[in-house]
């Protein structure tokens, strides 16, 4: 850097001084000595190598070059002041980008409430299962993920644990799950079935559940959207058995929800993002939110 650049605060100081006319007035907006100012001013027009303010015993007034230089002070204060409020907005997360990889299931609600908090920040969304939020965010292609919480997550990365998220039964009204009751585990297998294809979270919870009761499931439909496992329900295809953070994405308005007695496990929600690496202003923020919003679901 040039040793002869000044500081911002001798730009402070020749802004001040030409827009006051004497050191004592200036050195008083400027919370300093006149002789401070004066000592300052005079070292600024040595590294300069020009003088910026003609002086007599009461009286200070700008040189051509000391116009000049009060003009591009203030720019430069200006500028500075820009600088530090957008880096407040940074700190303070009020703005700024987020990109986020999240269970489909989890994220829309979550996601909408904190963009109604916090309007000025840019959100990207990746959608992905489990597996791949763990992907994207070893890749650094996400800054923070939402993910059905496995062993092998948590060893590979920071795992928030947020919430359990209990399975219940979804079917038509005039189908199978017409009583309402709470159902056993095993009379739900026996019944026409909508599964999640294999290796997401949701059908490796499904498939442990029946292994604990040394049943294996025959699904009558396997599927990889919840949209579309909603809509064979909803046409009395079958019923589904799903964590309830996904039932905002079916028409829940066309079925009913029955508690399962036995199902046992729950799947567990978290926020995954790189060990030792600290989190942005807008990451903190949102992890905050969604804490708060969890604690008060």
């Amino acid at each position: 850097m040039n040793r002869n650049t000044p500081s911002i605060s001798d730009f402070h100081a020749a802004l001040t001084v030409s827009e006051s006319g004497t050191f004592r007035a200036a050195s008083e907006a400027l919370g300093m000595s006149a002789s401070a100012l004066s000592r300052q001013i005079a070292a600024l027009e040595a590294r300069l190598g020009t003088r910026l303010f003609d002086r007599d015993t009461r009286n200070v007034t700008p040189t051509t070059s000391g116009l000049a230089f009060a003009r591009l002070a203030e720019r430069m204060i200006n500028t500075s002041m820009d600088v530090m409020a957008e880096f407040d907005a940074h700190l303070s997360a009020s703005n700024g980008r987020l990109t986020i990889a999240g269970l489909p299931s989890v994220t829309a609600g979550l996601l909408a409430s904190f963009t109604l908090a916090h309007p000025d920040i840019d959100l990207r969304i990746i959608d992905a299962l489990s597996g791949s939020v763990v992907e994207t965010i070893e890749t650094g292609r996400a800054d923070i993920g939402f993910t059905a919480g496995t062993m092998s997550a948590r060893m590979r990365l920071t795992f928030h644990p947020l919430m359990d998220d209990p399975f219940v039964a979804v079917g038509a009204p005039q189908g199978p799950l017409s009583e309402d009751r709470a159902y056993d585990l095993a009379e739900l297998v026996d019944m026409p079935l909508i599964a999640m294809e294999p290796g997401t979270s949701v059908r490796e919870l499904l498939d442990g559940a029946c292994q604990r009761l040394d049943r294996v499931i025959s699904p009558r439909f396997e599927v990889a959207h919840l949209a579309t496992a909603g809509a064979l329900v909803a046409v009395n295809l079958g019923i589904t058995l799903l964590p309830t953070l996904t039932l905002p994405v079916l028409p829940m308005g066309r079925l009913v929800q029955r508690p399962i007695s036995d199902f046992g496990a729950k799947r567990r929600i978290g926020i995954v993002h790189q060990p030792g690496r600290s989190l942005s202003p807008t990451a903190s923020a949102f992890l905050a939110h969604v804490r708060r919003n969890v604690s008060t679901a």
